[in-house]
């Protein structure tokens, strides 16, 4: 790792799911950063875990709380916990649990944030405010305006992703013009990046943490869980503790020895590795569906080439056309090997 400071690192799983399961995955975490130069900020867990069905696990519930007691005790780590009520923040508090985190989901209901920071009123606790679920700058500032109104210790924002019909690789989508702009607008609040949700898989998320690094995020918060492939919620986005740490290893978090030019460069470099993963993966994709179209063309005897819905395809790509002759020389060269390819691998399937 590259840096001058030290930067706020969150880790651990996304959800409690038990006893055995929280402080394996802390002791793994402490043996993976001995001798790293890293430092964990706070290990972080789902404690109530509610989702979008209600057959989905939703954590072991308060019971956690002392579990991360012993994290605290054996490992040095301090405890982070998610709360959607003023009675999760009761529970907490009683528990010795200082640092708590305002999930999406809950931060699209000033209603019951505000309920939320009323309970943390006069409780010397450190808050993280997740970005809302929906793309809304206003709602987000307006959130942790509340935390701050109540005098509460110290207010974080973290950019987690939006919820964005048009993002069809990643989970979330980044909408990175959303952070930036709060960072412009509340300089004062520490910005912190959540690859892990954005992601939605654990391929992704070193991109995403390092643009995030890049634009001048003050740390990342990750999830990880011992046993990935056995975590009862989130399983594709957890990265185990030695996986993490290493990640954590190979990023550039800031350094003095690069010039400007070399920081910018880096910066649109890792703009567009984040483009390419998600176009490798697209055409990817799209030929998986080419195959599918080719089955079921090959079973109701219909012919391989349809020019007016390759029409259609062409008019899709020609209407996010640059203007300019070089790009649309370039656009016409790749919408020719596209329909080529997919119509041998059409030729292929009979």
């Amino acid at each position: 790792m590259n840096n001058d400071r030290q930067p706020i690192l969150i880790a651990g799983p996304c959800a409690a799911e038990s006893r055995e399961q929280v402080l394996q995955t802390a002791a793994a975490l402490s043996e993976s950063l001995a001798g790293s130069g890293l430092s964990l900020t706070y290990f972080r867990t789902g404690v109530w875990k509610w989702r979008s069905t209600p057959s989905s696990f939703g954590g072991a519930g308060k019971e956690a709380l002392s579990w991360l007691q012993e994290v605290k005790q054996q490992y040095g780590f301090q405890p982070c916990v998610e709360v959607a009520c003023a009675e999760h923040v009761e529970l907490c508090i009683e528990a010795g649990v200082t640092t708590l985190w305002i999930g999406s989901r809950t931060a699209v209901n000033p209603y019951l944030v505000q309920e939320i920071a009323e309970a943390c009123q006069g409780c010397p606790l450190t808050i993280l405010v997740k970005n809302p679920v929906i793309p809304d700058l206003k709602l987000w500032m307006g959130e942790i305006e509340r935390f701050k109104k109540m005098d509460v210790r110290r207010v974080l924002a973290v950019h987690r992703g939006f919820a964005d019909r048009s993002e069809s690789v990643y989970r979330n989508a980044p909408c990175w013009e959303i952070p930036i702009e709060l960072k412009v607008r509340m300089p004062e609040i520490p910005l912190l990046c959540d690859p892990s949700h954005i992601a939605g898989d654990t391929k992704y998320i070193a991109q995403i943490a390092q643009i995030a690094l890049d634009y001048g995020y003050s740390g990342l918060m990750l999830e990880s869980h011992i046993r990935p492939a056995e975590a009862l919620s989130d399983a594709q986005q957890q990265l185990r503790p030695d996986e993490l740490v290493a990640m954590l290893q190979a990023l550039v978090f800031k350094t003095t020895a690069s010039s400007p030019a070399e920081n910018a460069l880096r910066k649109q470099r890792n703009l567009l590795e984040n483009i390419d993963v998600q176009m490798a993966d697209l055409l990817a994709k799209r030929m998986q569906i080419v195959d599918a179209v080719a089955d079921i063309k090959e079973k109701n005897n219909l012919p391989i080439v349809q020019p007016k819905q390759w029409g259609k395809v062409e008019k899709i790509y020609r209407k996010a056309s640059l203007e300019d002759a070089d790009y649309e020389e370039f656009l016409s060269k790749f919408l020719e090997l596209l329909h080529n390819a997919s119509i041998r691998r059409q030729q292929h399937k009979k």
